[in-house]
């Protein structure tokens, strides 16, 4: 009889090309890090998965994968038990507390359990989805749509990095409001967005709100949404939203913490979302005693613990009468696939998702880059994920990975290459 027990798992870590995108934070380093997985069974198949490529985050699942071995691909609650024995920090989750509210919640310690739990789920899934000859979402309990819509997602940014690393990405710069309707525009043309997003909390308010009035002149009736990564007071927050009476779907992360939030949520009429205070199911139950000031949760499986626990996620969401969208990273096909079969087998998705595809131009799976389709990707019906891993592609871009110095983002660091005065502290405006 065949044995399909798991024998070996390998992460590969990979760097690929990030523009210079502002935010909160600073500026995007020139290279994005992620780790490709693969967990190979006795009998020879292979489930893959992408997640962070940071080093805390490679340091975790090399720590945790020799805990594998021996086990079923559908042995998904006793890897989850042997990671969590293996890499749950030592500190208490009260010594956590300083550090929820981060422009990157997937960075926090907090978090490894669940991104290492995530990293592994999706790539026993996949290898489920192979014995079963189903796709994923037939795993998950079905589609509830055929396609799962995204949103234009913009940035201010730079026309290129000041390291000049390798030429500029053809977007070019995106400061004024008319760059920021141009870089729009050629988002929505190229691959049909209905919704748009715009990354702000980087320049001074007033610019951010005559873009976002831009894009609203520009496109209207096109749901419109705004994010500055709690880098504005309350004050701020409801002068700006003021400002953007009538125009925004919703209103993202404007104040720092649960409680800014709320502060803002209790003189705005837009319904408050966030990626960065509810982030695990203790927040959402604070979330909840509050009165649910944030209406809408941008869910990400990376770090919300696998594609399984973001589907309590969303129940929980119904149940509480929240809105639920993902949230994004930069990231490349095989996190995004994992992302679309999530998102198809939730039927009260409420919102087009993020994605940070648009600003890559490299790829790691077979066949190049995933083709949008009016603004959503179709979902996959062949078993597993439905994608491969192109090997060539992979030697490359783990080369990129050997060949930079960068091994934890830090878009602080970054910003300070252009502006040595920046302190990245915040809310800043």
């Amino acid at each position: 009889m065949t044995s399909h027990a798991i024998r070996h798992v390998r992460v590969t870590p990979i760097a690929f090309r990030d523009p210079p995108l502002l935010n909160a934070a600073g500026i995007h380093e020139p290279w994005a890090l992620r780790s490709i997985i693969e967990i190979e069974t006795d009998s020879g198949l292979i489930g893959i998965n992408e997640s962070y490529g940071d080093l805390p985050m490679l340091d975790a699942l090399a720590k945790a994968a020799p805990a594998l071995t021996g086990l079923s691909p559908w042995a998904l609650n006793d890897m989850e038990t042997r990671v969590a024995a293996l890499v749950t920090p030592k500190q208490t989750s009260s010594e956590f507390l300083g550090t929820q509210v981060s422009l990157a919640p997937g960075t926090h310690v907090s978090k490894t359990v669940a991104k290492v739990i995530s990293a592994f789920e999706v790539a026993m899934m996949d290898l489920q989805g192979q014995l079963a000859n189903a796709p994923v979402v037939d795993l998950l309990g079905g589609a509830a749509r055929p396609a799962v819509p995204f949103s234009a997602y913009l940035f201010f940014k730079y026309a290129e990095h000041i390291e000049k690393p390798y030429a500029p990405d053809p977007f070019g710069e995106g400061i004024t409001p008319e760059q920021m309707v141009a870089q729009a525009r050629r988002m929505i043309d190229q691959y049909g967005f209905k919704s748009i997003k715009l990354k702000a909390g980087a320049l001074p308010p007033e610019q951010e709100v005559a873009a976002l009035l831009a894009l609203s002149k520009a496109f209207p009736g096109a749901p419109l949404r705004i994010d500055p990564n709690a880098n504005w007071t309350v004050a701020t927050s409801l002068k700006v939203v003021e400002q953007l009476r009538g125009v925004l779907e919703y209103y993202e992360d404007p104040a720092p913490g649960l409680d800014g939030m709320a502060a803002v949520a209790a003189a705005c009429e837009v319904p408050l979302a966030t990626n960065m205070v509810v982030t695990d199911l203790k927040e959402f139950r604070r979330n909840a005693e509050m009165g649910c000031p944030v209406k809408i949760v941008l869910s990400d499986h990376h770090y919300w613990g696998g594609l399984r626990a973001t589907q309590r996620l969303a129940l929980m969401c119904e149940t509480f009468g929240l809105g639920l969208s993902m949230h994004s990273n930069s990231h490349l096909g095989i996190s995004l696939t994992a992302m679309t079969h999530l998102a198809a087998s939730v039927p009260q998705l409420s919102y087009a998702c993020d994605t940070h595809y648009p600003w890559q131009d490299d790829e790691v799976v077979q066949g190049g880059r995933l083709a949008f389709e009016d603004g959503s990707l179709r979902v996959p019906t062949t078993p597993g994920l439905g994608v491969q891993i192109d090997r060539e592609a992979l030697a490359r871009l783990n080369n990129n990975y050997l060949n930079t110095t960068i091994r934890n983002r830090d878009d602080l660091a970054q910003m300070r290459k252009y502006d040595p005065s920046f302190t990245g502290h915040q809310p800043r405006f």
